[in-house]
């Protein structure tokens, strides 16, 4: 059974780091893209961050540029988000996904995805 599992997630204060991890099980994540995600409450979803398979290609949204960093550690099959000097409008269910892309952001190209990890940024 396919899967992925985000971890890493919790309550931090503006200014803080936190860093998710997306650990696929039941395949090999170095064939796929590999992207975050995230949905604040009453929004909708929106791109973070995505990485190619061989980790040399990465994007992000513009509003995480500088602060983010995507990578990804093929032999542990799981993919990291570093997000460091959070602020609150980053609160959000944070989601990875995984699918045989191109390098995009666009959430229908993406065949597998996880349950979500809850980040929270408040004083």
């Amino acid at each position: 059974q396919f899967q992925l599992v985000e971890s890493g997630g919790g309550l931090v204060q503006p200014g803080g780091s936190l860093r998710l991890s997306c650990a696929a099980s039941g395949f090999t994540l170095d064939d796929y893209v590999v992207a975050w995600f995230r949905q604040a409450r009453g929004k909708e979803r929106e791109g973070v961050s995505t990485i190619s398979s061989s980790g040399v290609t990465t994007k992000y949204a513009d509003s995480v540029k500088g602060r983010f960093t995507i990578s990804r550690d093929n032999a542990k099959n799981t993919v990291y988000l570093q997000m460091n000097s959070l602020k609150p409008e980053d609160t959000a269910v944070y989601y990875c996904a995984a699918g045989q892309t191109i390098v995009t952001m666009h959430p229908q190209l993406y065949d597998y995805w996880g349950q979500g990890t809850q980040v929270t940024v408040s004083s």
